[in-house]
């Protein structure tokens, strides 16, 4: 999107700029699966938009040991894990990895307890899938998200993010059909520097927008 000037305003401005860029999907019933948390008001407003089913997809970072807010890799709730390609500079040892990777799942757990309810998670077999995300900073969360979904049979996987770093763009592209994305900023920092208002989003708030369908 040439014209479009970053910071974003919030997450409020950036799903509705995506729901544009998305809008051919209008009509057939699409399924937007949010990466929790800061995803879930996003695919709210898309979903809404589209006319599509919010559900969430369950994947966790594995920070590095040295910077917690480095991601060395990502798992998903069914323990499939994805290290990143740079794992291996990172300092980080796979005694830390799989100490992370069993925290990650039992929150993980936790968090579809109380986000499934009684529902069971949405199926995406034979549907057409966009995996919404906040950003795109190393693409280890998405990648795993995206494998994860796929291995469901989804009849098109669609990756939607506003800002994302290209690389990481690079990365996931053969995972998805199509990525849909507003702004690669060749000066890619990290996520929340695109953003003027980038609050936290509370396990209250994401359980309130999952059970608003």
């Amino acid at each position: 999107m040439d014209d479009l000037e970053l910071p974003l305003k919030d997450r409020k401005q950036a799903a509705e700029l995506l729901a544009e860029k998305l809008a051919h999907l209008r009509g057939s019933h699409p399924l937007i699966l949010a990466i929790p948390r800061g995803a879930v008001p996003m695919g709210r407003i898309i979903a809404d938009r589209l006319e599509g089913e919010l559900d969430v997809v369950l994947v966790r970072k594995i920070p590095s040991a040295i910077d917690p807010e480095l991601a060395v890799g990502a798992v998903d709730e069914h323990g499939n894990r994805e290290l990143a390609p740079y794992f291996n500079r990172t300092r980080t040892s796979m005694e830390w990895v799989e100490l992370q990777t069993h925290e990650q799942l039992e929150l993980m757990r936790r968090r579809r307890a109380s986000y499934g309810g009684k529902r069971p998670p949405a199926d995406p077999a034979g549907r057409t899938v966009v995996i919404v995300d906040d950003g795109l900073a190393t693409g280890s969360t998405m990648a795993a998200a995206l494998r994860s979904t796929r291995a469901r049979q989804p009849k098109q996987l669609i990756a939607a993010v506003p800002v994302a770093a290209p690389d990481s763009l690079e990365m996931i592209a053969p995972l998805a059909d199509d990525i849909v994305y507003l702004a690669a900023p060749m000066n890619f920092m990290s996520v929340s520097r695109h953003y003027r208002s980038f609050p936290q989003v509370s396990e209250e708030e994401v359980l309130e927008l999952l059970t608003s369908q």
